[in-house]
């Protein structure tokens, strides 16, 4: 049987198409994939990402950061106040991407992570394996609730909901900066490459917080729309752009990494080994002609030697164009092909973001 998230009987009574997302019974849409999707770049919508694995790390003094700084190749002590995010990943010992994460420092010797569903039980796993040699406490949050509320106006209107105690320090946080009042958590994070929220909150408020950003113009949205938003941003998804069989530097995350100082993080040496140069890496690509660019298609040059594949792909509803992102060959020319039902389609590389903050940021002339 399907998992099911804190929301899903309200999904269900206003009718998203539900499907199988690792496990659990997620909205695809609630009826327009499409205008979800303008409507975060736009507007405001927002996502039930209840889903999502929450855990809460404490112990004796000093002992929570010694353990995040032997776990996660970004360094935490970058996190320099309390509330402040580090986007990172945690690594095998080859240097293999277990799972890309967000670590926060709440204060004194108390930690949390946020890291995807689809990975829960390994990660869980690891984060054990890795724990046992410092005296931390790991503690599952699975009584909260997530939800994303994501677009230009979604901070403005989200404020007007919190409780009162956060709507002041919430307006007033910086990108990546939390703040907490009691279960309710604020950050302003998100996966879209928009401005917003992820609100984690109790699971007997979150319902009626959710039919509240509805009253006020917030449309909800399913794993559609989610899934061409970041792509348009330029964000990884796990298990198509890095997983275990890839390192950080062939996946566009080599910024996450901090190796200029003394940590022996789980995976770092593998990772000096094979920083410079990087055999591959992780580029855009933008459609030059008819058709759609779809995961695992193969990247060639003009003479048809392969030279990679697409990871993530699809159509670009801000773009009306199809974008990807693809793992190729690190000298590869300038003149890229994809192959597309025998055919041959031209394509440009180019950096990502394709879109951020509303921004078209190609040139699709």
């Amino acid at each position: 049987m399907l998992k099911q998230t804190i929301l899903h009987e309200t999904h269900v009574a206003q009718d998203g198409k539900m499907v199988d997302f690792g496990g659990w019974s997620m909205p695809l849409h609630y009826g327009s994939q499409l205008d979800e999707h303008h409507i975060v770049r736009r507007d405001a919508g927002m996502f039930d990402v209840s889903h999502m694995t929450i855990v809460d790390i404490t112990g004796e003094a000093g002992q929570p950061r010694a353990f995040l700084r032997t776990l996660l190749a970004n360094d935490i002590d970058k996190a320099a106040a309390p509330g402040q995010a580090v986007y990172t990943c945690m690594l095998n010992e080859a240097g293999g991407v277990i799972d890309d994460l967000i670590a926060y420092w709440l204060g004194g010797d108390r930690f949390r992570l946020i890291v995807n569903a689809a990975t829960r039980d390994k990660d869980l796993a690891w984060l054990a394996r890795v724990a046992g040699d410092f005296s931390v406490t790991l503690t599952e949050r699975s009584e909260l609730a997530m939800i994303a509320i994501q677009g230009p106006s979604a901070r403005d209107k989200a404020c007007g909901l919190l409780p009162a105690a956060l709507k002041d320090a919430a307006a007033g946080i910086k990108p990546f900066f939390a703040v907490a009042d009691g279960d309710w958590f604020v950050a302003r994070t998100g996966y879209t490459g928009e401005d917003g929220f992820e609100i984690v909150l109790p699971e007997a408020e979150a319902r009626d917080f959710w039919l509240a950003a509805v009253e006020v113009g917030v449309a909800p949205c399913g794993l559609g729309a989610r899934d061409t938003l970041r792509l348009e941003a330029g964000l990884n998804l796990y298990g198509s752009d890095m997983d275990e069989s890839t390192n950080p530097y062939v996946s566009n995350l080599g910024w996450t990494v901090s190796l200029g100082d003394d940590r022996e993080f789980i995976g770092a040496g593998a990772l000096r080994d094979r920083q410079v140069p990087a055999p591959q890496i992780l580029t855009g690509l933008l459609l030059m002609a008819r058709g759609v660019l779809r995961d695992h298609q193969t990247v060639v040059d003009g003479a048809g030697q392969v030279l990679g594949e697409i990871t993530s792909g699809g159509f670009s509803p801000t773009l009306q164009r199809s974008i990807a992102l693809a793992r190729i060959a690190a000298d590869a020319p300038a003149e890229l092909f994809v192959e597309v039902r025998g055919r041959q389609l031209p394509v440009q590389a180019l950096k990502p973001p394709f879109v951020r903050r509303g921004k078209v940021l190609v040139d699709v002339s």
